[in-house]
């Protein structure tokens, strides 16, 4: 590999990967020393990269318009495709326009032997089974979750039994059939999971969770990982 394509492996290891990102962890990704990537580093913030951050905290990756812009690969714009189509046939419809839109705008930047991989993909989703909506307001959902704001409402079991609950939302999880909010729960203090179609009198509240959220879905995710997952409302 040569330096240059090195260099532009690096920022694509950089842009891919959580930040900050120790030059340490760069270094397995790029199979090199870890010499060999604080030198790469100086050569990117010469040629205009905007990286911050030093050694031993870890580097954060920012765009800038003066770089060459991204370009994608065969399996790249099949990987977006089949999520963008995705979310087309299974997201709510505010998702489904932003989807679209998306799908307008990567088609018109990629070279034209590359569109047809994005409109007519070798892989797709599909789902037949009759999907259940909620009715509520998925938008205003997702502002609660990026603004970490509380939420408060009624909520019916699948056994039938009624509760309140005060939650922070952490995401939405779309579901063959259902829609699912993936929340820390103030009544159990604990993770819980619930269906978007029993959620009643929903209350957007002013309370904030700031900056727990990243934190709770690491939780979150790492107990997915070891089958310890949290338990459904």
């Amino acid at each position: 590999m040569s330096r240059s394509d090195r260099l532009i492996r690096l920022m694509q290891v950089m842009r891919r990967l959580p930040s900050p990102v120790t030059a340490s962890r760069l270094a397995v990704e790029m199979e090199i020393s870890e010499r060999s990537i604080y030198r790469d580093i100086q050569s990117l913030r010469a040629s205009g990269a905007i990286i911050d951050g030093e050694a031993g905290y870890g580097y954060t990756f920012g765009e800038d318009p003066h770089l060459p812009p991204m370009q994608f690969d065969g399996d790249e714009v099949d990987a977006l495709a089949l999520g963008l189509i995705s979310v087309m046939n299974l997201g709510d419809s505010d998702l489904r326009f932003a989807a679209e839109n998306a799908l307008a705008k990567l088609e018109a930047i990629l070279p034209e032997a590359m569109r047809p991989r994005l409109r007519f993909p070798a892989a797709a989703t599909r789902s037949f089974q009759k999907k259940l909506v909620s009715g509520l307001d998925l938008s205003k959902i997702r502002n609660s979750v990026w603004n970490e704001k509380a939420l408060h409402f009624h909520y019916v079991t699948l056994a039938g039994k009624p509760s309140e609950r005060k939650v922070w939302p952490l995401a939405i999880v779309f579901l063959d059939t259902v829609q699912v909010l993936v929340a820390w729960c103030c009544l159990r203090d604990d993770f819980r999971t619930f269906r978007l179609d029993r959620i009643k009198k929903l209350e957007f509240l002013d309370e904030s969770f700031r900056p727990k959220r990243v934190g709770l879905l690491r939780d979150y995710f790492g107990r997915k990982e070891n089958d310890h997952g949290p338990a459904s409302s």
